[in-house]
């Protein structure tokens, strides 16, 4: 397993991910920036910290799953199997060229250690919850993870499976809401308001933990925390900055499925250094 406890170098990490995600979407001219960048805290510590896995087994089956459910934040997540060896780093730059393992949307034909081709928004945590269920009834100790967008919570699928999973008290689930309050049509708020966020999944029966979501330490805590509850699953509601690291990108609806120009580029890569 990639496992490291030392914050600095879980930093160092989470910097080298946003240039990765910067070059590879500069150089596809297309994606999605600021839901990739404002997730990446919580991607380096699940894949460097906290998930059992191994990238030379990549089907072991002890392994905990992980599920992008917001897909078009494919760039973080390529990002991150790349440095923990999954796939290439020289192949990054490939993302969404006919062919490239590095699909707009994760998909398991292109890149097979994916547990689940995501992107259908509202549907990632079924699957989550499925594959909770499933390895309960084969009394198996692994968990999954799965990171859910914020306007994707607007989806009715998403507070079907909620009821599910608390009805079944589906523990081994750990659901990350990335609340960086954009999504494709504007803020949030303005779209469709998720608050009070808290007590509706209070509500629905789950074990709630609120956070700043690119606090490394405080994830660690959150998920520690996830893994020793019992009897319901957690959410972790993590609140993020969209565009997060790229000043020009921070807070701006319009990097949500906007590349940046090559100037932007070199621009985003000076503050990244």
């Amino acid at each position: 397993m990639l496992q490291t406890k030392n914050l600095q170098e879980l930093e160092a990490v989470c910097k080298q991910i946003r240039r990765h995600i910067i070059a590879m979407i500069g150089a596809a001219k297309s994606g999605h920036p600021g839901g990739s960048l404002s997730a990446v805290e919580i991607l380096v510590t699940l894949y460097f910290d906290v998930l059992r896995h191994d990238p030379v087994n990549p089907e072991w089956p002890g392994r905990d799953r992980f599920i992008l459910s917001k897909g078009h934040g494919a760039p973080v997540l390529y990002a991150v199997m790349a440095e923990c060896g999954y796939a290439s780093v020289d192949k990054l730059t490939t993302l969404r060229r006919l062919g490239s393992p590095f699909q707009g949307h994760p998909d398991k034909r292109f890149l097979p250690a994916l547990e689940a081709s995501t992107g259908s928004l509202g549907q990632g945590l079924s699957l989550a919850l499925g594959m909770g269920a499933a390895a309960r009834l084969d009394g198996a100790s692994w968990r999954t993870y799965v990171v859910l967008g914020d306007g994707e919570c607007q989806e009715g699928q998403i507070w079907e499976a909620a009821m599910f999973g608390a009805y079944h008290r589906l523990d081994n689930v750990c659901a990350i809401v990335d609340y960086n309050k954009i999504q494709l049509d504007g803020f949030v708020k303005d779209v469709m308001e998720l608050e009070p966020f808290s007590a509706k999944w209070l509500g629905f029966g789950w074990h709630v933990i609120e956070l700043d979501g690119h606090h490394i330490a405080a994830l660690q805590s959150a998920f520690a925390e996830a893994a020793s509850t019992r009897g319901r699953p957690t959410v972790i509601i993590a609140h993020t900055v969209k565009g997060k690291g790229v000043s020009f990108m921070e807070n701006n609806p319009k990097y949500h499925g906007t590349a940046p120009t090559p100037q932007e580029v070199e621009t985003a890569m000076k503050e990244l250094e």
